[in-house]
């Protein structure tokens, strides 16, 4: 009897969601880290008009940075990934994601959230919707077209941009039901059952309540905003599936959906042309958001 779909043990379930391991080399997180942190602190001197430390929760964890582009212009709130669970991963290693969004005159918004086992899934897509509701709520105290809220992440990052994107924002928190106007999940993951039988499982904790609560691949439904799903060429088979899958699903329902594979790109690269908005998949994305301006 197959553990999940057609793997038959935890090792090669491992092999598809530890994209570390497809690098070869041990040390190759910990030597991405270490170069996005060089990146960022490089960004930093760039980027002066930051606006750091904003707090959308309660929590100390529940806070954002600004990086102001156009006065009136579209904004997009990035969440990072991690797998759920890293906690040396912060808003602060991602400013590069603001420099090549802020050249094309788009305002970012980089969030902080708390990690698992900490807190659950659960509570960490309530504190991403939280945050993107209050984006939208203060959007003229920030000087931003709330009106043209967009949002993308990468890996957890990713799920994460589905779960705010199927978000009932009318019934749940009293706003329009179409404050995000498109989606940008980067090297997603969109349906969370594997991962209770992965290395995984001991720092996330999932529940099978959890497992459908959170994954987006089930929850899809009609009138939904446009998205645009793009994962590295190098991806293992598990990750292409999760993002093909995923968009079968959102067009199944009627909704727009573009797909992007990034090529020569492996799963912690396919979000390095955030850096420069003359790259191929940041020109690509601004202009999916443009088209969205209705």
């Amino acid at each position: 009897m197959a553990l999940y779909r057609n793997f038959n043990s935890q090792e090669e379930l491992d092999l598809e969601y530890c994209p570390e391991a497809r690098l070869g080399d041990p040390r190759a997180f910990d030597k991405i880290i270490e170069q996005r942190s060089l990146w960022a602190e490089a960004a930093r001197k760039e980027l002066t008009q930051r606006q750091g430390d904003i707090a959308y929760g309660p929590t100390l964890i529940e806070s954002m940075d600004f990086y102001p582009a156009k006065d009136g212009g579209p904004v997009m709130v990035f969440i990072h990934g991690g797998y759920w669970f890293d906690a040396r991963l912060k808003k602060e290693n991602y400013i590069w994601i603001a420099k090549g969004l802020n050249q094309a005159g788009i305002n970012v918004f980089i969030i902080d959230y708390q990690v698992c086992p900490i807190v659950t899934i659960d509570e960490i897509t309530r504190q991403c919707r939280a945050a993107i509701a209050y984006v939208y709520r203060n959007a003229t105290r920030f000087g931003v077209d709330g009106e043209r809220l967009h949002v993308t992440g990468n890996s957890a990052g990713g799920h994460l941009t589905a779960m705010v994107a199927i978000t009932d924002w009318v019934n749940d928190y009293g706003l329009p039901s179409n404050i995000i106007k498109s989606g940008y999940p980067i090297s997603g993951l969109f349906d969370l059952e594997p991962f209770r039988w992965t290395w995984l499982q001991p720092k996330i904790q999932l529940t099978g309540q959890q497992v459908r609560r959170n994954s987006p691949m089930f929850l899809v439904r009609e009138n939904l905003p446009p998205m645009l799903i793009s994962w590295g060429e190098n991806e293992s088979e598990e990750f292409w599936r999760q993002s093909k899958d995923f968009g079968s699903t959102w067009a199944a329902h009627g909704n727009e959906v573009l797909l992007h594979v990034q090529s020569g790109c492996n799963h912690s690269s396919a979000i390095s042309a955030f850096s420069e908005s003359s790259s191929v998949f940041c020109r690509k994305l601004v202009q999916h958001m443009k088209t969205t301006w209705r």
